[in-house]
């Protein structure tokens, strides 16, 4: 008889490390969208306006007030 535990625990590693990999490699590709879809809603929580920055992820708050304060 020929054991065939050790052959399934393989596979088992071999489908988490590809698993692993899928899921790392999206997060990496969506990570700066995801990262300014919180940006964005925690400007409006905060009341200041979300400036888009030249690549995804970049983007920042900035105080709507600011130029209204300097021209006085």
């Amino acid at each position: 008889m020929i054991n065939h535990k050790g052959q399934a625990l393989v596979e088992y590693i071999l489908i988490i490390a590809l698993m692993s990999i899928i899921i790392i490699s999206l997060v990496k590709y969506f990570g700066g969208y995801l990262k300014d879809a919180i940006t964005k809603t925690s400007c409006n929580i905060a009341g200041l306006e979300y400036v888009a920055g030249e690549k995804p992820g970049e983007g920042a708050c900035e105080d709507i007030y600011d130029d209204v304060l300097e021209g006085d």
